[in-house]
Protein backbone atom coordinates (compact mmCIF):
# COMPACT_ATOMS: atom_id res chain seq x y z
CA UNK A 1 0.00 0.00 0.00
CA UNK A 2 0.73 3.60 -1.12
CA UNK A 3 -0.61 6.14 1.38
CA UNK A 4 -0.82 10.23 -0.16
CA UNK A 5 2.12 12.52 0.78
CA UNK A 6 -0.77 14.92 2.38
CA UNK A 7 -3.83 13.22 3.79
CA UNK A 8 -3.93 9.45 5.37
CA UNK A 9 -5.28 7.58 2.09
CA UNK A 10 -4.14 4.99 0.65
CA UNK A 11 -4.20 4.18 -2.61
CA UNK A 12 -6.11 0.84 -2.10
CA UNK A 13 -9.41 3.23 -1.88
CA UNK A 14 -11.26 2.82 -4.81
CA UNK A 15 -11.46 5.78 -7.43
CA UNK A 16 -8.35 7.30 -5.32
CA UNK A 17 -4.76 7.44 -7.77
CA UNK A 18 -1.53 8.80 -6.13
CA UNK A 19 -0.04 11.12 -8.76
CA UNK A 20 3.41 10.99 -9.61
CA UNK A 21 4.17 13.42 -7.12
CA UNK A 22 2.89 11.41 -3.96
CA UNK A 23 0.06 13.37 -3.32
CA UNK A 24 -3.38 11.66 -3.39
CA UNK A 25 -6.17 12.59 -6.53
CA UNK A 26 -8.42 13.60 -4.19
CA UNK A 27 -6.26 16.08 -2.36
CA UNK A 28 -5.46 17.41 -5.94
CA UNK A 29 -9.17 18.18 -6.38
CA UNK A 30 -9.63 19.87 -2.88
CA UNK A 31 -6.80 22.07 -4.01
CA UNK A 32 -8.62 23.80 -6.58
CA UNK A 33 -11.75 25.00 -4.89
CA UNK A 34 -9.33 27.71 -3.94
CA UNK A 35 -9.19 29.03 -7.70
CA UNK A 36 -13.51 28.27 -8.23
CA UNK A 37 -15.26 31.41 -8.75
CA UNK A 38 -18.16 30.67 -5.95
CA UNK A 39 -19.48 33.67 -6.53
CA UNK A 40 -20.08 32.46 -9.81
CA UNK A 41 -21.18 29.18 -9.55
CA UNK A 42 -24.12 30.92 -6.74
CA UNK A 43 -24.74 32.56 -10.01
CA UNK A 44 -25.21 29.71 -11.73
CA UNK A 45 -27.63 28.03 -8.97
CA UNK A 46 -29.33 31.25 -8.89
CA UNK A 47 -30.20 30.01 -12.66
CA UNK A 48 -30.91 26.45 -11.83
CA UNK A 49 -33.40 27.95 -9.27
CA UNK A 50 -35.46 30.01 -11.36
CA UNK A 51 -35.54 27.18 -14.63
CA UNK A 52 -37.25 24.97 -11.71
CA UNK A 53 -39.64 27.93 -10.78
CA UNK A 54 -40.88 28.34 -14.18
CA UNK A 55 -41.41 24.50 -14.93
CA UNK A 56 -42.77 23.69 -11.65
CA UNK A 57 -46.29 22.51 -11.16
CA UNK A 58 -45.99 22.69 -7.35
CA UNK A 59 -42.93 21.49 -6.16
CA UNK A 60 -40.16 23.28 -7.33
CA UNK A 61 -37.46 20.39 -6.24
CA UNK A 62 -37.13 17.28 -4.45
CA UNK A 63 -34.49 16.60 -1.70
CA UNK A 64 -33.08 13.21 -0.57
CA UNK A 65 -32.87 13.14 2.97
CA UNK A 66 -31.95 11.37 6.02
CA UNK A 67 -31.38 12.10 9.50
CA UNK A 68 -28.46 13.77 8.59
CA UNK A 69 -26.81 17.53 9.34
CA UNK A 70 -26.04 17.56 5.25
CA UNK A 71 -30.00 17.04 4.50
CA UNK A 72 -30.84 19.75 7.09
CA UNK A 73 -28.30 22.08 5.16
CA UNK A 74 -29.61 21.28 1.85
CA UNK A 75 -32.96 22.03 2.33
CA UNK A 76 -32.01 25.05 3.98
CA UNK A 77 -30.25 26.29 1.16
CA UNK A 78 -33.48 25.80 -1.35
CA UNK A 79 -35.42 27.42 1.01
CA UNK A 80 -33.32 30.33 1.51
CA UNK A 81 -33.51 30.08 -2.39
CA UNK A 82 -37.02 30.23 -2.53
CA UNK A 83 -37.73 26.93 -3.70
CA UNK A 84 -40.75 24.75 -2.66
CA UNK A 85 -39.15 21.31 -2.07
CA UNK A 86 -40.60 17.83 -1.26
CA UNK A 87 -38.20 15.85 1.37
CA UNK A 88 -38.10 12.43 0.63
CA UNK A 89 -36.74 9.52 2.88
CA UNK A 90 -35.75 6.08 2.41
CA UNK A 91 -36.48 4.51 5.65
CA UNK A 92 -33.55 2.25 6.87
CA UNK A 93 -35.03 -0.72 8.50
CA UNK A 94 -32.27 0.34 11.57
CA UNK A 95 -32.98 4.04 11.97
CA UNK A 96 -31.95 5.68 15.41
CA UNK A 97 -33.47 7.43 17.65
CA UNK A 98 -31.43 10.54 17.05
CA UNK A 99 -32.00 10.03 13.22
CA UNK A 100 -35.65 10.15 14.12
CA UNK A 101 -35.61 13.22 15.86
CA UNK A 102 -33.43 15.24 13.64
CA UNK A 103 -35.56 14.28 10.48
CA UNK A 104 -38.74 15.42 12.51
CA UNK A 105 -36.81 18.51 13.36
CA UNK A 106 -35.85 19.25 9.50
CA UNK A 107 -39.50 18.10 8.78
CA UNK A 108 -40.73 21.37 10.98
CA UNK A 109 -38.48 23.35 8.93
CA UNK A 110 -41.12 23.60 7.19
CA UNK A 111 -41.69 20.99 4.20
CA UNK A 112 -43.60 18.53 2.87
CA UNK A 113 -42.36 14.73 3.60
CA UNK A 114 -42.55 11.13 2.49
CA UNK A 115 -40.77 8.62 4.02
CA UNK A 116 -40.72 5.59 2.29
CA UNK A 117 -40.01 2.20 3.72
CA UNK A 118 -39.63 -0.69 2.02
CA UNK A 119 -41.01 -4.51 2.91
CA UNK A 120 -38.22 -5.05 5.66
CA UNK A 121 -38.10 -8.92 4.30
CA UNK A 122 -37.00 -7.67 1.07
CA UNK A 123 -34.11 -5.28 2.34
CA UNK A 124 -33.26 -8.38 4.73
CA UNK A 125 -32.94 -11.03 1.92
CA UNK A 126 -31.30 -8.20 -0.93
CA UNK A 127 -28.63 -7.09 2.26
CA UNK A 128 -28.04 -10.68 2.98
CA UNK A 129 -27.18 -11.58 -0.73
CA UNK A 130 -25.47 -7.88 -1.29
CA UNK A 131 -22.88 -9.14 1.35
CA UNK A 132 -22.53 -12.66 0.34
CA UNK A 133 -22.01 -11.81 -3.09
CA UNK A 134 -19.72 -8.50 -2.46
CA UNK A 135 -18.68 -8.43 1.15
CA UNK A 136 -21.06 -4.98 0.82
CA UNK A 137 -24.50 -4.43 3.36
CA UNK A 138 -24.58 -0.92 1.65
CA UNK A 139 -25.92 -1.89 -1.92
CA UNK A 140 -29.87 -2.05 -1.31
CA UNK A 141 -29.14 1.14 0.74
CA UNK A 142 -27.35 3.44 -1.67
CA UNK A 143 -29.62 2.12 -4.47
CA UNK A 144 -32.62 3.06 -2.66
CA UNK A 145 -31.22 6.10 -1.86
CA UNK A 146 -30.75 7.27 -5.44
CA UNK A 147 -33.52 5.81 -7.71
CA UNK A 148 -36.43 6.48 -5.08
CA UNK A 149 -36.18 10.29 -5.61
CA UNK A 150 -35.25 10.00 -8.59
CA UNK A 151 -38.96 7.83 -9.58
CA UNK A 152 -41.05 10.38 -7.32
CA UNK A 153 -39.66 13.07 -9.12
CA UNK A 154 -40.65 11.65 -12.03
CA UNK A 155 -44.13 10.97 -10.76
CA UNK A 156 -44.67 14.06 -9.22
CA UNK A 157 -43.50 16.16 -12.49
CA UNK A 158 -40.93 17.49 -10.00
CA UNK A 159 -38.48 19.73 -12.60
CA UNK A 160 -35.53 19.26 -9.89
CA UNK A 161 -33.47 17.05 -8.01
CA UNK A 162 -31.10 18.58 -5.07
CA UNK A 163 -28.04 16.42 -4.03
CA UNK A 164 -25.53 17.44 -1.38
CA UNK A 165 -22.16 16.52 -1.84
CA UNK A 166 -20.55 15.07 -4.85
CA UNK A 167 -18.36 12.07 -3.53
CA UNK A 168 -16.80 11.72 -6.38
CA UNK A 169 -14.62 15.01 -6.07
CA UNK A 170 -14.74 15.17 -2.33
CA UNK A 171 -13.36 11.23 -1.81
CA UNK A 172 -10.99 10.52 -4.74
CA UNK A 173 -12.24 9.65 -8.34
CA UNK A 174 -12.10 12.49 -10.76
CA UNK A 175 -12.16 16.17 -10.89
CA UNK A 176 -15.42 17.97 -11.27
CA UNK A 177 -14.51 18.55 -15.15
CA UNK A 178 -14.81 14.56 -15.51
CA UNK A 179 -17.47 14.05 -13.43
CA UNK A 180 -19.48 16.70 -14.26
CA UNK A 181 -21.94 17.90 -11.53
CA UNK A 182 -25.30 16.66 -12.25
CA UNK A 183 -25.85 13.13 -11.22
CA UNK A 184 -26.67 10.20 -14.58
CA UNK A 185 -26.78 6.61 -14.58
CA UNK A 186 -23.04 6.89 -15.37
CA UNK A 187 -22.55 8.74 -12.46
CA UNK A 188 -24.08 6.02 -10.46
CA UNK A 189 -22.35 3.02 -12.28
CA UNK A 190 -19.21 4.43 -11.17
CA UNK A 191 -19.70 6.14 -7.73
CA UNK A 192 -23.23 4.97 -6.65
CA UNK A 193 -21.92 1.89 -4.26
CA UNK A 194 -23.49 -0.40 -6.14
CA UNK A 195 -20.58 -2.23 -7.77
CA UNK A 196 -21.87 -1.10 -11.14
CA UNK A 197 -25.28 -3.35 -10.49
CA UNK A 198 -28.73 -2.33 -11.01
CA UNK A 199 -32.17 -3.64 -9.40
CA UNK A 200 -32.27 -6.25 -13.01
CA UNK A 201 -29.26 -7.95 -11.90
CA UNK A 202 -30.05 -8.64 -8.55
CA UNK A 203 -33.68 -10.54 -9.73
CA UNK A 204 -34.04 -13.85 -9.21
CA UNK A 205 -35.09 -16.53 -6.40
CA UNK A 206 -36.89 -14.73 -3.74
CA UNK A 207 -36.03 -11.38 -5.07
CA UNK A 208 -38.23 -10.87 -8.23
CA UNK A 209 -38.64 -7.69 -10.05
CA UNK A 210 -41.92 -6.63 -8.86
CA UNK A 211 -40.80 -7.06 -5.02
CA UNK A 212 -37.63 -4.95 -5.94
CA UNK A 213 -39.68 -1.87 -7.54
CA UNK A 214 -38.13 0.64 -5.53
CA UNK A 215 -35.05 -0.24 -6.26
CA UNK A 216 -35.78 0.46 -9.75
CA UNK A 217 -35.04 3.89 -11.21
CA UNK A 218 -35.78 6.25 -13.83
CA UNK A 219 -33.20 6.13 -17.01
CA UNK A 220 -31.39 8.95 -17.99
CA UNK A 221 -33.91 9.14 -21.14
CA UNK A 222 -36.68 9.10 -19.02
CA UNK A 223 -35.26 11.75 -16.67
CA UNK A 224 -34.52 13.87 -20.45
CA UNK A 225 -38.54 13.63 -21.09
CA UNK A 226 -39.52 14.67 -17.92
CA UNK A 227 -37.30 17.42 -18.17
CA UNK A 228 -35.30 16.45 -14.46
CA UNK A 229 -32.34 18.32 -13.43
CA UNK A 230 -30.27 16.59 -11.08
CA UNK A 231 -27.64 18.41 -9.16
CA UNK A 232 -25.01 18.44 -6.58
CA UNK A 233 -25.32 21.66 -3.94
CA UNK A 234 -21.47 20.89 -3.33
CA UNK A 235 -21.16 22.14 -6.95
CA UNK A 236 -22.53 25.78 -6.40
CA UNK A 237 -21.63 26.14 -2.29
CA UNK A 238 -18.16 24.78 -1.53
CA UNK A 239 -18.97 21.88 0.71
CA UNK A 240 -17.14 21.42 3.93
CA UNK A 241 -19.08 18.85 6.89
CA UNK A 242 -17.85 21.46 9.83
CA UNK A 243 -19.82 24.22 7.86
CA UNK A 244 -22.96 22.04 6.89
CA UNK A 245 -23.08 21.19 10.63
CA UNK A 246 -23.17 24.51 11.75
CA UNK A 247 -25.74 25.55 9.84
CA UNK A 248 -27.57 22.46 10.73
CA UNK A 249 -27.26 23.00 14.31
CA UNK A 250 -28.44 26.54 14.61
CA UNK A 251 -31.47 25.06 12.58
CA UNK A 252 -32.09 22.60 15.50
CA UNK A 253 -30.07 19.42 14.42
CA UNK A 254 -28.46 17.55 16.99
CA UNK A 255 -24.82 16.31 17.31
CA UNK A 256 -24.35 12.86 19.06
CA UNK A 257 -24.17 13.00 22.87
CA UNK A 258 -22.11 9.78 23.10
CA UNK A 259 -19.66 10.39 20.63
CA UNK A 260 -18.63 9.53 17.14
CA UNK A 261 -20.71 6.18 16.34
CA UNK A 262 -17.63 5.46 13.52
CA UNK A 263 -14.98 8.21 12.31
CA UNK A 264 -14.31 11.24 13.32
CA UNK A 265 -17.66 13.24 13.67
CA UNK A 266 -20.05 13.08 16.71
CA UNK A 267 -22.86 14.51 14.29
CA UNK A 268 -21.71 12.09 10.94
CA UNK A 269 -23.34 8.38 10.29
CA UNK A 270 -25.66 8.78 13.32
CA UNK A 271 -28.95 8.21 12.26
CA UNK A 272 -28.59 4.57 10.54
CA UNK A 273 -27.16 1.94 12.99
CA UNK A 274 -26.11 -0.24 9.98
CA UNK A 275 -24.08 2.58 8.31
CA UNK A 276 -21.24 1.86 11.02
CA UNK A 277 -21.24 -2.81 9.47
CA UNK A 278 -20.58 -0.42 5.89
CA UNK A 279 -17.67 1.87 6.80
CA UNK A 280 -16.28 -1.28 8.49
CA UNK A 281 -15.51 -3.30 5.89
CA UNK A 282 -13.12 -1.33 4.24
CA UNK A 283 -10.73 -2.68 6.86
CA UNK A 284 -10.84 -6.20 5.23
CA UNK A 285 -11.37 -4.79 2.04
CA UNK A 286 -9.32 -2.01 1.39
CA UNK A 287 -6.96 -1.57 5.40
CA UNK A 288 -8.82 1.39 6.09
CA UNK A 289 -11.65 2.92 7.99
CA UNK A 290 -14.04 5.86 7.73
CA UNK A 291 -12.16 7.57 9.73
CA UNK A 292 -9.16 7.75 7.17
CA UNK A 293 -11.57 9.77 4.90
CA UNK A 294 -12.89 12.13 8.06
CA UNK A 295 -9.29 12.94 9.07
CA UNK A 296 -8.18 13.73 5.47
CA UNK A 297 -10.89 15.97 5.21
CA UNK A 298 -9.77 17.53 8.14
CA UNK A 299 -6.20 17.98 6.55
CA UNK A 300 -7.53 19.06 3.21
CA UNK A 301 -9.82 21.69 5.50
CA UNK A 302 -6.54 22.89 6.91
CA UNK A 303 -7.82 22.07 10.58
CA UNK A 304 -4.63 19.54 11.17
CA UNK A 305 -1.51 18.02 9.58
CA UNK A 306 -1.04 14.59 8.79
CA UNK A 307 1.00 14.18 12.21
CA UNK A 308 -2.41 15.27 14.12
CA UNK A 309 -4.51 12.67 11.57
CA UNK A 310 -1.78 9.75 12.44
CA UNK A 311 -2.48 10.20 16.34
CA UNK A 312 -5.80 10.38 16.41
CA UNK A 313 -6.02 7.10 14.62
CA UNK A 314 -3.48 5.29 16.73
CA UNK A 315 -5.26 6.69 20.05
CA UNK A 316 -8.69 5.43 18.83
CA UNK A 317 -7.82 2.51 17.99
CA UNK A 318 -9.96 -0.65 16.40
CA UNK A 319 -13.58 0.93 15.82
CA UNK A 320 -15.14 -2.95 15.35
CA UNK A 321 -19.09 -2.30 15.11
CA UNK A 322 -19.91 -5.39 17.43
CA UNK A 323 -23.37 -4.20 18.73
CA UNK A 324 -24.32 -2.68 15.17
CA UNK A 325 -23.10 -6.31 13.80
CA UNK A 326 -25.47 -8.35 16.06
CA UNK A 327 -28.57 -6.24 15.11
CA UNK A 328 -27.64 -7.05 11.43
CA UNK A 329 -27.37 -10.22 12.08
CA UNK A 330 -30.85 -10.48 13.79
CA UNK A 331 -32.08 -9.09 11.18
CA UNK A 332 -30.54 -10.78 8.11
CA UNK A 333 -31.37 -13.93 10.09
CA UNK A 334 -27.17 -15.23 10.40
CA UNK A 335 -25.03 -15.91 13.24
CA UNK A 336 -22.22 -13.87 14.56
CA UNK A 337 -20.27 -16.39 13.30
CA UNK A 338 -21.78 -16.70 9.88
CA UNK A 339 -21.24 -12.61 9.26
CA UNK A 340 -17.85 -13.39 10.22
CA UNK A 341 -16.81 -15.76 7.90
CA UNK A 342 -18.51 -13.70 5.18
CA UNK A 343 -15.84 -10.87 5.81
CA UNK A 344 -12.95 -12.95 5.75
CA UNK A 345 -13.70 -14.18 2.62
CA UNK A 346 -13.67 -10.65 1.28
CA UNK A 347 -9.98 -10.03 2.95
CA UNK A 348 -7.47 -8.42 0.47
CA UNK A 349 -4.83 -10.85 0.44
CA UNK A 350 -3.20 -8.43 -1.45
CA UNK A 351 -2.32 -5.90 1.37
CA UNK A 352 -2.90 -8.24 4.21
CA UNK A 353 -0.45 -10.86 5.41
CA UNK A 354 -0.51 -13.41 8.00
CA UNK A 355 1.96 -13.40 10.82
CA UNK A 356 2.13 -15.97 13.45
CA UNK A 357 -1.53 -16.31 12.86
CA UNK A 358 -2.21 -12.89 13.39
CA UNK A 359 -3.60 -10.76 10.30
CA UNK A 360 -1.37 -7.76 9.44
CA UNK A 361 -1.21 -4.99 7.02
CA UNK A 362 2.83 -4.84 5.87
CA UNK A 363 3.80 -1.01 5.75
CA UNK A 364 0.96 0.55 7.58
CA UNK A 365 0.77 3.65 8.41
CA UNK A 366 1.34 3.64 11.79
CA UNK A 367 4.03 0.91 12.67
CA UNK A 368 3.46 0.05 16.07
CA UNK A 369 -0.54 -0.45 15.65
CA UNK A 370 -1.63 -2.99 18.03
CA UNK A 371 -2.82 -6.40 15.10
CA UNK A 372 -5.64 -8.40 16.68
Amino acid sequence: MKYCQRCVLPDSRPNLVIEDDGVCNACHSHATKTAIDWAGRKALFAEVVQNAKQKSKGYDCLVPVSGGKDSTWQVIQCQEAGLNPLAVTWKTPARTAIGQRNLDNLVALGVDHIDYQINPKVEAAFMLRAYEKFGSTAIPMHMALFNIPLSIAVRFGIPLVVWGENSAFEYGGASEERTGFRLDSGWLRKYGVTHGTTARDWVGGELSERVLTAYFGPGDGELARAGINAVFLGYYFEWDPEATFRVAREHGFQASAGGAKTGLYDYADIDDDFISIHHYLKWYKFGFTRLFDNLSLEIRNGRMNGDQAIDIIRRTGDQTPHADIEKFCAFTGISVARFWEIAEGFRNHGIWKRQDGIWTIPGFLILDWKWT
